[in-house]
């Protein structure tokens, strides 16, 4: 049987949980920095603590409960390379890679991918998961070729956010935090905005609420309720389609919701929050790259304060679809801009260790 994670409990619990093993207050604070800020994960390491102490809390308590069973690092190549400039020019110098992924695995035998992501610019975002597979099934992507499993509990969340962390060296700090790795988190909101509460707390990582963003499909439930939740967390939506008909293909779950309801969540989480909306556009050639795509979400966006995600297609071994030209991609941003919209190029990133979410994981199922 495991033990428990201490990251199950929110700080408040965790707190708690020590205090009444009559722990004094300034042992549980020893124990939370080590674990936050000195990246502890073993507690024979805390060595301004008792041996008993630690021997005891090793007997009742884990700090991680996954293991990392891969963990990979990518490094620009030749193609990343013929797109810097473009890059340059788009992400205000955006252009090295240096990637690092891992795959994690709990207790039950089932795993999860989480990414840092490194840019000229100091930043270092942890991208996360939020469940394990994905039932949205949207066209393009790995994470829901398998189905959905199960949801992440509140450690298994804030675990990926400290693994990646604990990649990163003495001179750098985890400055973004991105919940678009694999499953719906609005399916799983409150396990989650747990997680992101210690996360941003001051005496843990301390990232700013205002640099963490949570990514949906459009669940317009989940929109409302993390805008009436008054965190400061910016809002992504994957819109992928200016239409209906298309967007029920690439993404599905469409069918139950419609873009309209969407955009009226949307406008809600602004008008409540003050935060523009981002939305996610992944570019797949010849499915919704066309100039009469690019017209009609211009026709949809150009009323809102929004900004809008380009994302050229990062390919799937066994997904017949492809990343459109440089050209069919400079055309499409061009189109908006002229249209009004703000909106930025997001190009690839470690094409080499099976970025794409949920690639990683299936190519360890398959071994």
């Amino acid at each position: 049987m495991p033990r428990t994670s201490l990251l199950e409990f929110d700080a408040a619990a965790f707190r708690a949980e020590l205090e009444k093993r009559e722990l004094p207050k300034f042992r549980v604070e020893q124990i939370r920095r080590w674990i936050f800020s000195r990246k502890a994960a073993d507690f024979a390491v805390m060595t301004d603590l008792p041996i008993s102490l630690r021997c005891e809390l090793a007997e009742k308590f884990d700090i991680f409960c996954g293991t990392v069973v891969a963990h990979q690092k990518s490094h620009e190549n030749a193609e990343d390379q013929s797109n810097k400039k473009c890059r340059q020019e788009s992400n205000g110098g955006n252009s090295i890679d240096h990637t690092e992924k891992l795959l994690l695995e709990w207790h039950d035998g089932h795993r999860v991918e989480c990414v840092l992501l490194r840019d000229n610019r100091n930043h270092r975002t942890a991208c996360i998961s939020t469940q394990v597979g994905c039932a949205m099934k949207c066209l393009f992507c790995a994470s829901g070729l398998d189905g959905f499993v199960r949801n992440l509990t509140r450690g298994e969340i804030f675990e990926q956010i400290l693994r990646l962390n604990q990649l990163l060296s003495d001179h750098e700090r985890l400055t973004h935090l991105v919940i678009m790795g694999t499953g719906e988190p609005m399916l799983n909101l409150k396990p989650l905005l747990s997680a992101l509460d210690d996360a941003t707390a001051a005496d843990s990582l301390d990232v700013s609420k205002r640099r963490v963003t949570i990514s949906t499909v459009g669940i317009p439930r989940g929109i409302k309720q993390l805008a009436d939740s008054d965190v400061m967390y910016r809002l992504a939506i994957s819109l992928h389609a200016p239409n209906n008909v298309l967007r029920n293909k690439i993404v599905p779950q469409n069918q139950h919701v419609g873009i309209s309801e969407i955009l009226k969540a949307a406008d809600y989480f602004f008008g409540k929050t003050g935060r523009r909306v981002t939305f996610e556009y992944i570019l797949i050639d010849r499915v919704n790259d066309q100039p009469e795509h690019a017209r009609e979400l211009v026709q949809l966006l150009k009323h809102r304060t929004a900004i809008v995600n380009l994302i050229p297609f990062n390919p799937v071994t066994e997904l017949p679809y492809r990343t459109p030209s440089p050209s069919a991609v400079r055309r499409f941003l061009q189109m908006l801009e002229q249209g009004g919209i703000d909106v930025k190029i997001r190009f690839k990133r470690g094409n080499g260790i099976n970025a794409a979410c949920g690639q990683l994981r299936r190519d360890f199922r398959k071994e």
